[in-house]
This record gives structure tokens, C-alpha cells and sequence, in this order.
């Protein structure tokens, strides 16, 4: 386990190091309003992303976490190739809202809609590794996606607009998605996403939902945001969430690997499984704390002008509520495996809506009240009130559960 957690946080680290450093770059290239432009189409793939991994990924990785070869690759052919459609559907609603709106977001959003299909079966093996117990392989799958992204990103900076950031962002991807049909060996099999919809849809359909709740409400704050308080403070708050970017990588490297994990001390130790979710979440929660703390009273203003220019001054300002909204998603985020490690999808899909709708309205009524500070304060109490319904399902789904039926259910998939 120590092994494939290690695989993990280096991969997420190299990811998360790599969006830190093209935030970073467009930051500086773009300014805070152009920034706030780039960072709707982020957020916005954020969304499809998790529509992706509800549809595709999610069951690849409960289902089929430590099963023999043959299984998995049949499994994550069918998977590969619904994050694809998914990817394809995406990218003619995205180019086609993108040529409606016109202007600088318009073209952004033709961009994103060109590489989105490439990206998510980026995405797709990635999670595929995983869930086999290679992560090694997804490392080096994203080092392939940095390597890409430097000569494209200089390209970009040529051209100065919003949308060429998109494309030197996710058309790099083209080659790490290449690569990883390489490493795997495996076609994806985009005419079995039926099928394979059909087979997992009382799990796919529900983290769907629950995915697109928790990415949907954070793009919705944004473009609220932008709405009630202008593109300057989706800038700043974007701005304070690159800060957190190391720690990110942590969180989101350990969550690559949490519910795989999870689902192997199920099938192994039924009765470790809530102490195994209450260490992921306190790790997280105080790294979250820790890096928080050390941007507050240990990065000086010339440090952090240097890193982000101008977008530094209005993001600084938001270091506390933001760490505190990271930190309370250290929390959710050991509930979350436990229950998608026990299948209890109808639990984790009531805790997200109810966070979701708890977090995307005290973020707009802090936005009303005080603008960026206000969206930001807004979230972190609606993110820590969440956390408390996230466990108490986990709670009420542990005592639900029967060890004994464990071997025989995960033999049947």
C-alpha cells in the first residue's frame, strides 16, 4: 500500500506542479481580468472531467481495483473509450457555445472544445494504472504531458490571447494520451460505452450526478462571481487557489489511489476500513493547515509578486478562507473513499448534493455581501458544515454493512 500511495502523491505532485506552473505563466502573461477569462474554460473542463470519471473511471476503479489482467484490460478498453464519447459530445456543445458567445470567452471555449477528448483519455489511464496498482506508469504518463506542454506554451505566449493558453494547455495532452494507449496496450473501445454504461449505471449514475453537483457548483461560483462582483475577482480567488497548488497535490495524488486502496482493506479487512478513512482525512486536513499557515507567515509580498505579478496583491488577501475550505476538503475527502469503497453510491450522492447546494450558495451570497472575500469566507463555512453530513453518511453506511457478504459481492464483478 505505502508503495502504490507513493506512486500516487508523485504523480499528482508532478500534475498538480504542472497546472501550478501554467496558472502561474498565464497569470503573468494574461493579468487578472485575462486570467479570470482562462480560468471559466478551467473550471468549466473541470466539470466535463467529472462527468468523464462518473461515467467512465469511477466504476473502472471500484470494480475493478486488484483483478486479474484480462479483466482489467477488457474493463479499461470499455472505459477509455466512454471517457472519448464523452470527450467528443463535450467538444461540439463547447465549440458551438463557443462561436455563439464570440469574443476572447468564445474562442477560449472552441479551444477547449478541440482538445477535450484528448484530455480525458489522458484522464482515463491515469486512472486505469491505478486501479491495476501500476501508478508508475501514470507518472510517466504525465511527464509526458509536461514535456509536451513547454514548447507549446511558449507558442502561445507568441500569440498573447486566452485561447492559445487552451490550446498549448490541453493539446499537449494529445501526446500523453497516445503514450498511455502505448503503455497499456489496450484500443479503447468507444462502440462498448453502452454496454458498459448499462452494466455500472446504478454506480455510474450516481457519481455522475455527484461529480457533476461538486464541479458544477465550483464553476457556477465562478461565473456568479464574475456576474455580481466582475472578472478581476474570479482572477483573485483563482489567483488564492493556485496558492494552495503544492498541498493540491497531495490531496488530489492521495485521492488517485484512496478509493482503490479502500476497496482492497474492504475485500481484506472489512473492520480497518473507517480507520483507514479517518487517517486519509486527518493526513490531508493537516497538511492542508500546514501549508495554509506557511503561506500566511512565511511567503513575503516580493516572494508572491514575483510568482504572480499583480493577480498577488487581491489573492493574498484570501490565503485563510481558501486553506480553510482546502483543509475541510481533507475531511470530506476520507469520507468519500469509504463510501465508494462500499458501493453505498445513493449515500455519497445525497452527502455531495447536500454540500454542493450548501457551498455554491454561501459562496454567492458572500459574493452579493463582499465580492472575491465574501465568495471565498462563504465556501469555507459551507465546505466545513459539509463535511459533517460526508461523515455521518459514511457512519450510517459502515453500520449498514455486512463483512461477511464482502468476498462473495466483489467476486461477482
Amino acid at each position: 500500500m505505502a508503495g502504490r500511495l507513493t506512486w500516487g502523491l508523485g504523480d499528482q505532485a508532478l500534475s498538480s506542479m504542472t497546472n501550478f506552473v501554467v496558472g502561474v505563466f498565464v497569470a503573468r502573461e494574461l493579468g487578472v481580468a485575462g486570467f479570470g477569462l482562462f480560468s471559466l474554460a478551467w473550471v468549466t473542463y473541470g466539470v466535463v472531467l467529472n462527468v468523464s470519471r462518473g461515467l467512465a473511471t469511477d466504476p473502472l476503479v471500484v470494480r475493478f481495483s486488484g483483478v486479474e489482467h484480462g479483466t482489467w484490460a477488457r474493463a479499461t478498453a470499455r472505459a477509455a473509450g466512454t471517457a472519448i464519447a464523452v470527450g467528443l459530445a463535450f467538444g461540439v456543445v463547447s465549440v458551438l457555445a463557443g462561436l455563439v458567445i464570440g469574443g476572447q470567452l468564445g474562442a477560449a471555449f472552441v479551444a477547449l472544445g478541440v482538445v477535450a477528448p484528448a484530455m480525458l483519455l489522458q484522464d482515463s489511464w491515469r486512472f486505469a494504472f491505478f486501479a491495476a496498482g501500476t501508478g508508475r506508469r501514470a507518472l510517466l504518463n504525465d511527464l509526458a504531458w509536461a514535456g509536451a506542454m513547454v514548447p507549446a506554451l511558449l507558442v502561445a505566449s507568441a500569440h498573447g490571447q486566452v485561447w492559445a493558453f487552451v490550446l498549448a494547455w490541453g493539446g499537449s495532452s494529445v501526446v500523453a494520451a497516445g503514450c498511455g494507449w502505448w503503455q497499456s496496450g489496450i484500443r479503447p473501445t468507444p462502440g462498448g460505452v453502452g454496454d458498459w454504461v448499462r452494466a455500472h449505471r446504478e454506480l455510474g449514475t450516481r457519481y455522475l450526478v455527484e461529480n457533476v453537483s461538486n464541479s458544477g457548483a465550483g464553476q457556477l461560483r465562478m461565473y456568479g462571481l464574475g456576474a455580481i462582483a466582475g472578472l478581476a475577482d474570479v482572477g483573485a480567488l483563482r489567483g488564492a487557489e493556485l496558492l494552495l497548488g503544492p498541498f493540491l497535490a497531495l490531496l488530489m495524488g492521495l485521492n488517485l489511489v484512496a478509493v482503490p486502496e479502500a476497496a482492497r482493506v474492504l475485500r481484506q479487512a472489512p473492520h480497518r476500513l473507517a480507520r483507514f478513512c479517518l487517517a486519509l482525512g486527518g493526513v490531508q486536513a493537516l497538511a492542508a493547515a500546514s501549508w495554509g499557515a506557511a503561506l500566511l507567515f512565511a511567503v513575503p509580498d516580493t516572494l508572491g509578486e514575483l510568482v504572480l505579478d499583480d493577480v498577488w496583491g487581491p489573492a493574498s488577501a484570501l490565503i485563510l478562507p481558501v486553506s480553510l475550505s482546502v483543509t475541510g476538503a481533507g475531511v470530506v475527502a476520507g469520507a468519500s473513499a469509504g463510501l465508494r469503497a462500499l458501493g453505498a453510491a445513493r449515500r455519497s450522492l445525497r452527502a455531495q448534493l447536500l454540500a454542493s447546494a450548501g457551498y455554491l450558495g454561501a459562496a454567492l451570497a458572500g459574493a452579493a455581501a463582499a465580492g472575491a472575500p465574501g465568495a471565498a469566507w462563504g465556501s469555507a463555512i459551507a465546505m466545513w458544515c459539509g463535511a459533517l453530513a460526508w461523515w455521518a453518511h459514511l457512519r450510517a453506511a459502515l453500520r449498514e454493512h455486512e463483512p461477511d457478504r464482502v468476498p462473495a459481492e466483489m467476486g461477482t464483478r
